[in-house]
């Protein structure tokens, strides 16, 4: 059974920094994309980043230069690294793992960013960034 633990959220002020994590359990290989998603109260649930088994990551543009997500195969847990946030950061994040997520195209392959290409979710953790 997979699962998928969400940890590190809490409140910080704008300007601030947070590493939450994401420990998996349960897959048989490591070969399986992790992606964070969040979702702020009235809006729908938005892509933030994700990463495959050897590290290559997409994220989208509203967190590039601020964000990063990093991967330990060992200890079998994504970490996203906030810096710099806003009051706009503050959700709900979650993270999703699926082996099948993974778009390729013929030099590259890449993890979704698209919740519906994810089985795999995490209860979440809130991150609250104040003014």
């Amino acid at each position: 059974q997979v699962q998928l633990v969400e940890s590190g959220g809490g409140s910080v002020n704008s300007g601030g920094s947070m590493k939450l994590a994401c420990k998996v359990s349960g897959f048989v290989s490591n070969d399986y994309c992790v992606a964070w998603f969040r979702q702020a109260p009235g809006k729908e649930r938005e892509g933030v980043a994700a990463i495959d088994k050897d590290g290559f990551a997409s994220d989208t543009e509203f967190v590039a230069g601020r964000f990063s997500i990093s991967r330990d195969n060992d200890e079998n847990t994504v970490y996203l690294s906030m810096d710099k946030l806003e009051v706009e950061d503050t959700a709900m994040y979650y993270c999703a793992a699926d082996p099948g997520a993974s778009y390729c195209s013929k030099t590259l392959c890449f993890c979704s960013l698209v919740s519906k290409d994810y089985t795999n979710w995490g209860q979440g953790t809130q991150v609250t960034v104040s003014s």
